[in-house]
């Protein structure tokens, strides 16, 4: 058996196991809360945004909507892989994984393929009914190229999501710490970040929330790439002519690329020298 192979089977395993879990299961009513549902309420015709703003197109329903991926999908991905080693290690399974013949980087991508899989399979399918809700409400479909942003876009935030909660399984020994550092990183980027960027903005003699001064849009898009959640913002903004917040394409895809990378890279350094 080939070694990409050995790590398919091993995430599938993975991915049948969570798809399985009684954590699904919950998680699946507030996904199709966040998801068609916040659709089905931004489509609203009657609807006026703060700003007198009314959504006029599919894409900028997209948009909105994906709130409910930040909010929801996010934090089912911090759910369903807060325990994917901690679990292991606290049974004392992952002492005879670990000395299996096969390469810890190699089981490494496994956790993260089967973990991935796990969440993203329910997301896809919720994200197909929530165009299906925008044209029934709309009468207006997304073109392809903007469902091919939305869902690339949605599977990297949840991939990003899933790294960062996996990384917290690999550090703690407990999985209530696990569980702990994955809702905190979640928390610190999807609340608090905003204090952050108002920091900055107030240090720098930018004034804060005014979004018609171009200091302050600039200073916020620069900031969002240091953020999962900004670059994801950003990625579907590339879908929406009327936004421009003065990021150059090749800064969104770099950040993009360093938010995959660099998590990716430091969970197989962690299951290289994990000790169970």
């Amino acid at each position: 058996m080939s070694d990409l192979r050995r790590v398919l089977k091993v995430a599938r395993r993975i991915r049948n196991d969570r798809l399985s879990n009684i954590r699904l299961k919950v998680m699946l009513p507030i996904l199709l809360l966040f998801l068609p549902g916040l659709a089905w309420g931004f489509s609203d015709p009657n609807i006026v945004l703060p700003g007198g703003h009314q959504p006029d197109t599919a894409m900028e329903v997209l948009f909105y909507a994906s709130l409910g991926v930040v909010f929801g999908a996010t934090m089912c991905a911090v759910l369903m892989a807060f325990d994917g080693v901690s679990k292991d290690r606290a049974s004392g399974m992952l002492e005879i994984q670990l000395a299996q013949p096969m390469p810890r980087t190699h089981q490494a991508a496994a956790l993260i393929i089967g973990h991935a899989q796990a969440i993203l399979l329910p997301v896809y399918a919720l994200l197909l009914l929530t165009v299906v809700v925008v044209n029934h409400r709309m009468d207006a479909w997304p073109s392809l190229t903007e469902m091919l942003v939305y869902a690339v876009s949605t599977g990297l935030i949840v991939l990003w999501y899933t790294l960062f909660a996996l990384l917290a399984s690999t550090t703690a020994r407990e999985q209530g710490t696990a569980i702990a550092f994955g809702v905190g990183v979640w928390f610190f980027f999807t609340f608090l970040w905003a204090l952050v960027t108002s920091m900055v903005a107030y240090a720098s003699g930018v004034a804060v929330g005014e979004a018609n001064d171009p200091a302050w849009v600039a200073l916020e898009g620069m900031l969002d790439l240091l953020s999962p959640n900004g670059v994801y913002h950003h990625l579907l903004e590339t879908q929406l002519p009327t936004v421009d917040r003065g990021v150059a394409a090749w800064q969104l895809w770099l950040a993009a690329l360093a938010w995959t990378a660099l998590p990716w890279w430091a969970l197989h350094r962690r299951m290289e020298r994990l000790v169970p």
